[in-house]
C-alpha cells in the first residue's frame, strides 16, 4: 500500500538561511518605521513621542536627525533630548545641515531616531542617500527608529505619478521597508490632514494654499492612503507568515482570507476559475490557481497539456497568481501548500468518473476533504459553458505492439527456465509439498512481469500477469499441461498471485514514470541553471541578451530574440538566434505591446494571436526591460504547458540579470558623475589659485614699474621685469598643461617621430627653464656614444621639463638636480633626481595620477598635471616612467625609451 502521508520534515537549505538570517539579524539593529500615506500626518511627532518614552524607560536615546518643519508640537518634544549635531555642507552657496553619520557611530546609543528615511545628501557626503546611512548604523548594532511616506517607495513610484501629477524623485527600494522589524502606521483622514494643512501645521500658509489645490487634494490623499494602508496590510501579513513559519505552526490562522483552486486539463475547469474569481471578489481576498503535476501527468495528451496552460492564463487574466506543482498526490500537494501559504478556502471541482473507479484508485476530492482539518473545502461542478468547449476525445494512439511481445516472450522464456528444474529434478516429492516447490516458479514469474513494468507500459504488465498465472497453472500445477486443478487450494494461489503480480507490475510502473518526472524536472533545473550561470557572469545587457537567445534556441530548437526597451519605452532588437537579425514591422508592434503592457502577446495567446513569434515581457521590479520572442518551428505548432513555464522562468532570469547590469551601470554612471563633480572642482580650485598668483605678481609688478618706475634703479627695474617674465612663464606652463591634459585624454596627442641625440634634447629642456634653474646646480652625465632616438623631439622635451620643473619645486634651492642617461642596447634609460625630502610612502605610483599632489594643499605651486601629461607622452611612445626616493634621500624619476631600428644611413657622395 502506498504511503501518501505529508512529509512535514523541514527543508534543511531553509533551515540554514534561517539560521544565518537570525545570526545577521542578531548581529545587527532592529530598525522601526513610522510609515504614513503624506507629510503632516504626524510620523515624526510619533517617532520623537515613542523615543521619549523609550527615554523615560531608561534607554539611551538620541536624536541623530529630526526635521520638526517649524511646528510647535514637534519641537516641544525635542526639548530635553540629547540631539547630535548637524554636519553643514556648502553647496552653490547654500549651506545645508546633513545627519553626521559618524558622530552618530562615535556616540553610539541604543536607540537612534533619523527623520527622512528617503532623503538624498548633499554632494560630498559619504552616501548619495540617507537610508545608506541608516544601514549602516543598523550594521554597527544601534537601532534606528525612522520615517517614511508611501511615495517613496520605488515600486510605487509611477503610481503615484498618475495619481497626483507630481514625479517623486526621493525614492528607497522597497526591500528596505521589507527589512524593518517593525512597521508602524501612522494614519489620519484626509479631511483631518486637509484642516492641518489649512491651520498652518504642515506648510506655512501660501504654501499650504497651493499644495491643497494639487498634492493635497482629497482625490490625492485617499489614494495614498489606501497605498499605504496596503503596504502596511501585506507587511503585517508577511510578519504572520514568517512568525507562522519559525515556530513551525502547521494550521492555518484566519487572519485573512486566502483562496485555493485546483485546476487540471478538463473544459469544466474554466467554470471553476470563474467561481473562485467569483468567490475572491466576494471576500475581498487574494487567490491562487494551482495545477499540481503528478507521475499521470506524462501521459496527458497534447490537447490536455494546452487546455491546462489555457486554464492557468485564464486564472492570470482573472487576478490570480499562477503556480504549478509537483508530488505523487493531487490531495498532499494541495493541502501542504496551503497550510504553508495560511490558505483559509480551497476549491475544487465535483469528479467525474464512475464511482467504481473512485473506489478502486481513490478520489482526490475525498483525500483533499479527510486531511483538510480547519481548512473549508468548497467542491464545485463544472460545466462547460460553450459547445465548442466540450472535449473532444483524442485520435486513438497507434498501439505500441512491442511490450505485449515482450511479456509473451519473457513469459515463454521463464516457463522455459523452470520446466527442467521443476520436472527434471523432480522438486515436488514427499520431502518437499508442491506448493512449496512452487514458491520458486512464482517467484521466476514475478521477476518477468516486474522487468516488463520496468521497460513498457502498465498494460504490457497486466498481459504479462495474466499469462504467467495460465502458465504456471498449465505447467506447473497437477494435472500438468491441462487447466484442470485437482487441488482446491491453488485457486486462492491463483489470486494471490494475480494481484501480486499486478500490484508489482502497477507499482513498477509508477516508480518508472516518477522517475521519468523527475528527470524531466531535473533537465529543466540543469537548463535553468546553465542560463542563471552564465547570466549572472555576463558584465553587460548585449551578453546577456545573446546567452538568453542562444540557450532559448537550443533547449527549444527554435528561433529566440531578445527585445529591449529604451529610456522612452520603445524596443529594439537586441539578439536573434537567427542570421541574419530582421524582425518586420508588425512583430515589432506585437513585441512593442507585450512591453508595455507587461503581459505575453503573440502565437498561442488570446492577444495579436496572427504574429508569428510569441512575446513574453521581461518583468522586474522596475517594470518592463524589454520582451523575450518564440517562434514556432511552423505556423500550426503549439507550446505546451511546461514550455510556456520555462520561457517564462527564461524571461524572468534574464530580466533579472538586465536589471543588475543596467543598475551596475547606473551606479558606474553615478560614480563617474561624482568624480567628474570632485575633478572640476580640484581643477577650477587648482587654476584659480595658480593663476591668481601670478597675475598679482605680474600686476604687481607693472603697476610698480608705472607708477614709479623713473624713481626706480636700473637693478629694482631688472628685478621687477624679471617678475613679470617668470611669471608669465608660470602661466604659460599651466595653460599648457591643462591643453595637453585635454588632448591626451580627447586622443588628439599626435606622435611626430623623428631621430634626435638626447643630449640635444636635454640641453634645449634646461635652457627652457633657464630662469628657474638661476642658482641651481645641475648636474649632467649623458654619454657621447647613446644611440639616437626616434621620438618627438618637443614632446620628450615637455617630459624633461616636467621632471626637472618637479625637482626644483621639491628640493632645496641649495642641492643639486642630477640628469643622467644610460642604455642596454635595447632602450635608453634617463633619470632626473634632486636631494629633496623624497616621496612619501605610498604615493610611488600616484604620483602620476591627475590632480595629485604628494604636498599638502597650498604648501607647493601647481595643480598637479605635469607627473600626468608626462605618463601620458611615455606611454605613447610605448616607454615607461617610474618614480622612487633614493637611498641617499631624494627622489629619483626614470623614464625608459626604447630603441626602435637605427636612422636611415645618409649618401655622403652628394
Amino acid at each position: 500500500m502506498t504511503d501518501t502521508r505529508i512529509d512535514h520534515r523541514p527543508d534543511p537549505d531553509a533551515l540554514l538561511a534561517e539560521v544565518q538570517q537570525a545570526e545577521r539579524r542578531a548581529a545587527r539593529g532592529k530598525l522601526k518605521v513610522f510609515f504614513g500615506a503624506a507629510p503632516g500626518v504626524g510620523k515624526t511627532y510619533a517617532m520623537l513621542e515613542e523615543g521619549r518614552k523609550r527615554a523615560a524607560e531608561g534607554a539611551d536615546v538620541v536624536v541623530g536627525y529630526a526635521e520638526p518643519h517649524a511646528r510647535t508640537d514637534t519641537e516641544v518634544l525635542l526639548l530635553g533630548m540629547e540631539l547630535l549635531p548637524y554636519q553643514f555642507v556648502e553647496y552653490k552657496n547654500v549651506r545645508l545641515k546633513e545627519f553626521d553619520l559618524d558622530a552618530a557611530l562615535k556616540r553610539k546609543p541604543a536607540i537612534l531616531l533619523v527623520d527622512e528615511l528617503a532623503h538624498t545628501n548633499a554632494p560630498g557626503m559619504r552616501h548619495p542617500k540617507r537610508w545608506q546611512d541608516v544601514m549602516e548604523v543598523l550594521d554597527a548594532g544601534i537601532d534606528v527608529y525612522t520615517t517614511l511616506n508611501v511615495q517613496h517607495l520605488e515600486s510605487v513610484n509611477d503610481i503615484v505619478e498618475r495619481i497626483t501629477s507630481v514625479k517623486v524623485r526621493e525614492t528607497l527600494p522597497d526591500s528596505v521597508l521589507e527589512e524593518a522589524d517593525e512597521v508602524e502606521l501612522v494614519d489620519i483622514s484626509p479631511e483631518e490632514l486637509i484642516e492641518r494643512l489649512g491651520e498652518g501645521k504642515v506648510y506655512s500658509s501660501d504654501m499650504a494654499e497651493r499644495a491643497t489645490r494639487n498634492f493635497f487634494s482629497k482625490g490625492n490623499l485617499l489614494a495614498l492612503r489606501e497605498l499605504a494602508l496596503r503596504r502596511t496590510a501585506e507587511r503585517v501579513d508577511a510578519q504572520m507568515n514568517d512568525f507562522r513559519r519559525d515556530n513551525r505552526v502547521r494550521s492555518t490562522w484566519a487572519a485573512t482570507e486566502r483562496i485555493l483552486v485546483c485546476v487540471g486539463p478538463s473544459p469544466l475547469s474554466a467554470r471553476l476559475v470563474r467561481s473562485a474569481k467569483r468567490l475572491a471578489n466576494g471576500l475581498r481576498a487574494p487567490w491562487i490557481a494551482a495545477y499540481i503535476e503528478t507521475s499521470a501527468t506524462l501521459r496527458l495528451s497534447e490537447e490536455d497539456r494546452r487546455r491546462v496552460d489555457a486554464n492557468l492564463r485564464l486564472a492570470e487574466q482573472l487576478g490570480a497568481q499562477s503556480v504549478t506543482l509537483q508530488g505523487q498526490s493531487v490531495a498532499d500537494e494541495a493541502i501542504a501548500y496551503a497550510l504553508s501559504h495560511n490558505v483559509t478556502k480551497i476549491v475544487i471541482g465535483k469528479p467525474q468518473r464512475p464511482r467504481w473507479r473512485e473506489i478502486i484508485f481513490g478520489s482526490a476530492v475525498d483525500d483533499l476533504i479527510r486531511r483538510s482539518g480547519e481548512i473549508d473545502i468548497y467542491v464545485i461542478r463544472g460545466e462547460a459553458e460553450h459547445e465548442e468547449s466540450q472535449p473532444v476525445a483524442p485520435a486513438p494512439a497507434p498501439l505500441d505492439w512491442s511490450g505485449y511481445i515482450a511479456g509473451v516472450l519473457v513469459v515463454a522464456l521463464a516457463t522455459l527456465i523452470a520446466w527442467p528444474f521443476f520436472h527434471g529434478l523432480h522438486l515436488p516429492d514427499v520431502h518437499r509439498p508442491p506448493l512449496v516447490a512452487n514458491t520458486n516458479v512464482l517467484m521466476l514469474y514475478l521477476l518477468g512481469v516486474l522487468w516488463i513494468a520496468l521497460r513498457y507500459s502498465r498494460w504490457a504488465a497486466v498481459v504479462a500477469s495474466l499469462l504467467s498465472v495460465a502458465c504456471f497453472d498449465f505447467f506447473f500445477v497437477q494435472p500438468y499441461l491441462t487447466f484442470a486443478v485437482s487441488d482446491q487450494q491453488y485457486f486462492f494461489t491463483f489470486v494471490v498471485m494475480l494481484v501480486t503480480a499486478l500490484t508489482l507490475g502497477t507499482l513498477t510502473h509508477r516508480v518508472r514514470l516518477a522517475a521519468e518526472s523527475a528527470r524531466h524536472r531535473e533537465r529543466r533545473t540543469q537548463t535553468l541553471l546553465a542560463l542563471s550561470r552564465e547570466v549572472a557572469a555576463a558584465p553587460t545587457t548585449d551578453e546577456i541578451a545573446h546567452a538568453t537567445v542562444r540557450h532559448v534556441s537550443q533547449v527549444l530548437e527554435t528561433r529566440a530574440v531578445v527585445l529591449l526597451a529604451e529610456t522612452d519605452g520603445k524596443i529594439f532588437l537586441k539578439a536573434d538566434s537567427a542570421i541574419p537579425a530582421t524582425l518586420d514591422a508588425k512583430e515589432m508592434s506585437v513585441a512593442q505591446w507585450a512591453s508595455e503592457h507587461a503581459q505575453t502577446a503573440g502565437a498561442g495567446t488570446n492577444t495579436l494571436p496572427a504574429a508569428s513569434g510569441t512575446y513574453v515581457p521581461m518583468k522586474t521590479s522596475r517594470g518592463s526591460t524589454g520582451v523575450l520572442g518564440i517562434f514556432a518551428k511552423t505556423a500550426d505548432s503549439n507550446w505546451d504547458p511546461e514550455q510556456r513555464q520555462m520561457v517564462e522562468a527564461f524571461a524572468s532570469q534574464a530580466a533579472l540579470a538586465i536589471e543588475r547590469a543596467t543598475l551596475a551601470e547606473e551606479a558606474r554612471q553615478a560614480w563617474e558623475r561624482v568624480e567628474a563633480e570632485f575633478l572640476r572642482n580640484t581643477l577650477l580650485s587648482g587654476v584659480s589659485h595658480e593663476l591668481r598668483t601670478p597675475l598679482a605678481a605680474i600686476t604687481g609688478a607693472a603697476s610698480t614699474l608705472i607708477e614709479t618706475g623713473n624713481g626706480l634703479s636700473a637693478s629694482a627695474k631688472q628685478e621687477m621685469l624679471d617678475t613679470i617674465s617668470s611669471e608669465a612663464d608660470r602661466m604659460e606652463r599651466l595653460i599648457t598643461n591643462l591643453l595637453d591634459m585635454t588632448r591626451l585624454e580627447s586622443g588628439g596627442l599626435t606622435i611626430r617621430r623623428e631621430w634626435h641625440p638626447l643630449a640635444e634634447v636635454v640641453g634645449s629642456a634646461l635652457r627652457h627653464l633657464d630662469r628657474r634653474l638661476r642658482g641651481r646646480a645641475v648636474r649632467t652625465d649623458i654619454p657621447a656614444d647613446l644611440p639616437l632616438l626616434h621620438i618627438d623631439g618637443l614632446a620628450i622635451e615637455q617630459v624633461l621639463v616636467n621632471l626637472i620643473d618637479n625637482a626644483i619645486e621639491y628640493s632645496p634651492a641649495d642641492t643639486p638636480i642630477e640628469i643622467s642617461a644610460r642604455s642596454d642596447g635595447k632602450s635608453v634609460t634617463v633619470e632626473v633626481a634632486d636631494g629633496g625630502p623624497g616621496l612619501p610612502a605610498g604615493t610611488e605610483q600616484r604620483v602620476f595620477q591627475k590632480f595629485f599632489r604628494a604636498a599638502p594643499e597650498g604648501s607647493r605651486r601647481g595643480i598637479g598635471l605635469g607627473l600626468a601629461i608626462s605618463k601620458g607622452i611615455i606611454d605613447a611612445h610605448h616607454g615607461q616612467i617610474s618614480a622612487s626616493n633614493r637611498p641617499a634621500g631624494g627622489a629619483v624619476f626614470r623614464v625608459l625609451i626604447p630603441l626602435e631600428g637605427q636612422p636611415p644611413k645618409v649618401d655622403a657622395s652628394g
